[in-house]
């Protein structure tokens, strides 16, 4: 079993800049890649960005591409999403996911665990 905690959400004008962690605890010894999703309210959960176990690989959904990075930092089993430029738009809760596999995945269904998400409101 994987626990996930989310932190860094909260309230950002138009043009500003968060950073959201993500620590993993329990099984962490395992080789999970790592995603980040988001869901506006009444949208499905929608993917954001993903990083392998390595951190060579990442992947971006479009409309984040340059704006958001994600990271990660294996010895202290965090994974970050830096955003900059955030937009109105970007407003959503925020959710970290593994899964157990080294490979990046961009499908809800690919990732096993999930945390409780963390709320982003962009104020235009």
């Amino acid at each position: 079993q994987v626990q996930l905690v989310e932190s860094g959400g909260g309230l950002v004008q138009a043009g500003g800049s968060l950073r959201l962690s993500c620590v993993a605890s329990g099984r962490t010894y395992s080789r999970y890649a790592m995603g980040w999703f988001r869901q506006a309210p009444g949208k499905e959960r929608e993917f954001v960005a993903s990083i392998s176990w390595s951190a060579l690989s990442t992947y971006y959904t479009d409309s984040v591409k340059g704006r958001f990075t994600i990271s990660r930092d294996n010895a202290k089993n965090t994974v970050y999403l830096q955003m900059n430029s955030l937009k109105p738009e970007d407003t959503a809760v925020y959710y970290c996911a593994a899964r157990a596999s080294p490979m990046i995945a961009t499908l809800c269904q690919s990732y096993d665990y999930w945390g409780q998400g963390t709320q982003v409101t962009v104020s235009s």
